[in-house]
């Protein structure tokens, strides 16, 4: 598992907290976003190899963002 790369597009810190240290103790390496605008580019600079991504976000929501990114990684889209 090591050396995988998860980009997590939330806007609350305690929910990028939580992924954050659930997944860096499975050695993932995170990348965080706080808007789908962010995550895009984000997305665009390193391309993960998941992209965990609120819904309900910040200017642009998930499913703009997903439709947005050049990249297409597996996706996992998730409530909060």
């Amino acid at each position: 598992m090591s050396g995988k790369r998860i980009l997590v597009i939330e806007d609350h810190e305690e929910n990028r907290r939580l992924l954050r240290d659930l997944l860096t103790s499975f050695g993932y390496e995170l990348t965080e976003a706080v808007t789908g605008e962010d995550g895009v580019t984000a997305a665009e600079t390193n391309p993960p190899d998941l992209i965990l991504m609120d819904i309900q976000l910040p200017g642009i929501d998930g499913y703009e963002t997903s439709a947005g990114s050049k990249q297409t990684p597996h996706c996992a889209i998730f409530l909060s």
